[in-house]
């Protein structure tokens, strides 16, 4: 076997250490889809998250999954997304104001990897911006019309009647307060909105694991 060969080999069992020494992410028992385990394992296999507290928001099946940043499961929740389908932010959103001068086909939740922050609205409640530009955030459940349902949209097992929202990813009032406010809202994280017009592989395709780095 040539010098270059075996250097290769020994990088490709590096790399294989890399993969299979790093701890699975726990979801702790918690129901979830093939791509939220997917796109879990590839955050905690390539310490995507930097050491951060992160999120994963499955569109698809209406659900947020909150872990630790060594990839263990603090909570799992059913979450209220943006009333249109959609990987997207509406166009020009920065400078729009959300509501009023959003059409129907434009309250998205889009897709993407977010760096979060805690922070604020205009009323001074607290939540998590994944997008301050987009204005999107993660927030509490909050009154509505009630022709909205919202509270039974939440329980609902069908993930389309969780499509309510402008946009932001609204989870129930004590798993903010018990889940989201101490990890994502106390600190920077990552937020992980999965895509449901392609593939979640596509959030994930230029991931790179570098020998002895974690």
């Amino acid at each position: 076997m040539s010098g270059r060969a075996r250097l290769l080999l020994v990088a490709a069992s590096g790399l294989l250490c890399v993969s299979l020494c790093r701890a699975a992410p726990d979801f702790a028992g918690a129901r979830a889809s093939d791509d939220a385990r997917y796109a879990a394992d590839r955050v905690v296999v390539a310490t995507d998250n930097k050491g951060l507290p992160f999120a994963i928001v499955d569109k698809k099946d209406a659900r947020i999954y909150v872990f630790e940043p060594a990839g263990r499961l603090i909570g799992a929740s059913p979450v209220l997304l943006g009333s249109a389908p959609g990987d997207d932010a509406a166009v020009d959103i920065a400078n729009r104001t959300p509501g009023s001068s959003l059409a129907p086909a434009e309250r998205t939740t889009p897709a993407g990897r977010f760096a979060s922050t805690p922070g604020h609205n205009d009323k001074g409640e607290a939540i998590v911006w994944v997008d301050y530009d987009a204005a999107l955030a993660i927030h509490r459940l909050r009154p509505a019309p009630a022709q909205e349902r919202r509270v039974e949209r939440l329980a609902s097992a069908t993930p389309d009647e969780h499509r309510i929202s402008l946009g932001c990813i609204v989870v129930p009032v004590d798993f903010y307060e018990a889940v989201v406010g101490p990890s994502l809202g106390s600190r920077r994280g990552v937020v992980y909105v999965l895509p449901e017009s392609r593939s979640v592989r596509d959030l994930f395709d230029v991931v790179e694991l570098s020998l002895g780095t974690d």
